[in-house]
């Protein structure tokens, strides 16, 4: 038994910090996608190596410059001269060097992150997306990602380097003037307060800032998805009342990081320059006495500056560091949220060809967001081999949840589901689903061509057989009347059709798929009375040698099927052929009366 796994996402607002995103090395996540490409990292590495040993012999020049101003052979002035100009140029070749390769690093690196996070969560079963919002994935993989590729392909690059500025400017420093070296270290101590301080409280904030980008996001995903359903309640002043207290939320906490951020920015930068002052007064006295040279003083305060611009710029994007460490938690969650529909280790196969008999052992079911509520219970059934089954009852009888687990969108809590004598999960989802076609209740159609939508249910599929299933669904008429036919789009979840045309194109799709396994989920329901008849006479001939489960409100659509279960409250109540059910009186026989008559129930 799989438990039904869910992921646990912190609520926008909530006060509520992840354990990992309290430290830094969570950032260590990103090393498995990272490692591939050594090789880029390597030629980064040193390109950024080269550049901060190059900035690092800037001040020796200039020093030489200075203290020769006054000699009486030009010549050397001169060499000094071509020597800092020979160092610049090195500079801005290694400095464009380093932009390049680690960029394009940060680039590859992010790509395959939001690669990965798009393979987990497009398999993940719906139980997972009962707890998180689709626009909350999305805000992950594309905000998130943009984070992380921020700091990849810039802010670890600025960091490393000015860590070895830090650290070379401060030996070179030393060994300039270890008195004025000492006195600059004293200030270190001010400065790592702030930052360790500041630090913390900004990791928070920036955490909550993500979390509220997250929640707008999957705010304005929701409601533009709906967008007629919104405009026909008049819903429209309140979704971007919705709409814009959350982007209010999102921006507070903006506002928070932001300030957090400057008020580390300016104490750090104000510390350390008025130290580096302090320390340039003590210098300049220094060479008044003859203590040391002016090409000394000036070589030790450019390292000075350097070091301090390295700190300040190290405490800036430490700030990034923490957002990215938030980012990178977020996008692991997704990575390691446990389904609640596991693969078996090693998969069985499906004997060949696939008969499509299906049982239903004891099983018992209740949605993981509704555990108090049984949709199934205790069902036993066994359907053969190119039987038609219908599956009737009122809403909430538990007939989709048939189709649901039938294509191991859940796993039962109790009992097992067989195909062709092998449980479920025993075998590869997508081993065992691509022997099966679906007709949901709320047909999908994408963003593309007719042809490509029809085409969806068999990626191989021929131009001719594409055509061939639209006219056996009754599509072919209406597609043809298309500006541009079977290539017209038809728009975002299908705006450009009727509610009946849609129904259509998800019939043909599974014609096309020509599978052994047939799910009509309310097939006809959204066709008209010439359609939903020309329709029937091409599932009719479709399911005459599939097996072939239809759920069905209008018992019309089901009068002919092998075999009609009636089911309530999760449990199957009756079984049999539509006469027959009539005749034994009970639920069926009151559905039937309602439908094929006036209405009126007598008891």
């Amino acid at each position: 038994m799989v438990d039904q796994a869910t992921p646990s996402p912190v609520a926008p607002g909530a006060n509520v910090e992840r354990e990992k995103s309290k430290q830094i090395g969570v950032l260590g996540a990103l090393w498995p996608y990272m490692r591939p490409y050594y090789l880029l990292m390597i030629a980064a590495i040193c390109a950024l190596v080269l550049t901060a040993m190059i900035s690092l012999t800037l001040p020796l020049a200039v020093r030489r410059v200075i203290d020769n101003f006054n000699s009486a052979d030009s010549a050397i002035l001169d060499q000094y001269f071509l020597a800092a100009i020979g160092i610049a140029a090195l500079l801005a070749v290694g400095t464009g060097l380093r932009y390049a390769l680690v960029t394009r690093l940060g680039e590859r690196v992010v790509a395959d992150i939001r690669k990965a996070v798009f393979d987990r969560v497009i398999g993940m079963s719906p139980s997972f997306y009962e707890n998180v919002m689709t626009g909350e994935v999305l805000s992950r993989i594309t905000t998130d990602t943009t984070l992380i590729l921020s700091v990849l392909s810039s802010s670890v690059s600025i960091a490393l380097r000015n860590f070895l500025i830090f650290i070379g400017g401060l030996v070179l420093m030393m060994l300039t003037s270890a008195k004025l070296t000492a006195l600059v270290l004293l200030i270190v101590p001010l400065v790592i307060v702030p930052i360790l301080v500041l630090g913390r409280r900004l990791r928070v904030i920036s955490r909550e800032n993500q979390d509220w980008i997250a929640e707008s996001s999957g705010s304005a995903s929701e409601a533009l998805s709906a967008v007629q359903t919104v405009q026909a309640f008049t819903h429209e002043m309140i979704s971007r009342r919705q709409f814009a207290d959350v982007t209010e939320q999102s921006y507070g906490a903006a506002k928070r990081r932001i300030t957090t951020r400057a008020a580390m920015t300016v104490i750090v930068i104000f510390l350390i320059f008025t130290g580096v002052l302090g320390v340039m007064w003590i210098g300049a006295n220094d060479v008044r006495a003859d203590v040391m040279s002016s090409g000394a003083l000036i070589q030790f305060v450019i390292y000075a500056v350097m070091v301090a611009g390295a700190v300040a710029a190290l405490s800036e994007i430490w700030g990034e560091l923490q957002r990215a460490a938030g980012a990178t938690e977020r996008l692991v969650e997704l990575l390691q949220t446990v389904d609640s529909v596991q693969e078996a280790d090693q998969p069985l196969a499906l004997p060949k060809p696939v008969r499509g008999r299906i049982d239903f052992e004891n099983v018992s079911f209740f949605y993981p967001a509704r555990p108090a509520i049984k949709a199934l219970d205790e069902i036993t059934l066994h359907i053969e081999p190119g039987e038609t089954v219908a599956f009737v009852g009122p809403s909430g009888a538990g007939k989709t949840t048939i189709i649901q687990m039938i294509l191991r969108f859940y796993d039962p809590q109790q009992g097992r589901i067989l195909l062709d004598g092998h449980a479920l999960p025993e075998l590869g989802r997508a081993a065992f689903r691509e022997h099966i076609a679906l007709v949901p209740q709320d047909p999908v159609i994408f963003a593309t061509s007719a042809r490509e939508n029809i085409r969806f249910g068999r990626p191989d599929a021929t131009d001719e057989q594409i055509e061939t299933a639209a006219k056996a669904a009754a599509a072919h008429d209406f597609i043809k009347g298309l500006p541009t036919g079977y290539d017209s789009p038809l728009g975002e979840r299908g705006v450009m059709l009727s509610g009946g045309q849609k129904q259509r194109i998800a019939i043909a799709r599974a014609i096309l798929r020509d599978a052994p396994v047939l799910l009509l989920d309310e097939a006809t329901s959204a066709l008209d009375a010439e359609s939903e008849r020309l329709v029937q006479a091409a599932v009719d001939a479709l399911s005459a040698d599939r097996t072939t489960l239809i759920v069905a409100h209008r018992l019309a659509t089901v009068k002919k099927a092998d075999r009609i279960v009636v089911l309530d409250a999760g449990r199957i109540v009756a079984s049999g052929k539509h006469d027959d059910l009539v005749a034994q009186g009970g639920l069926y026989a009151r559905l039937a009366k309602l439908q094929f008559t006036d209405g009126t129930v007598t008891e």
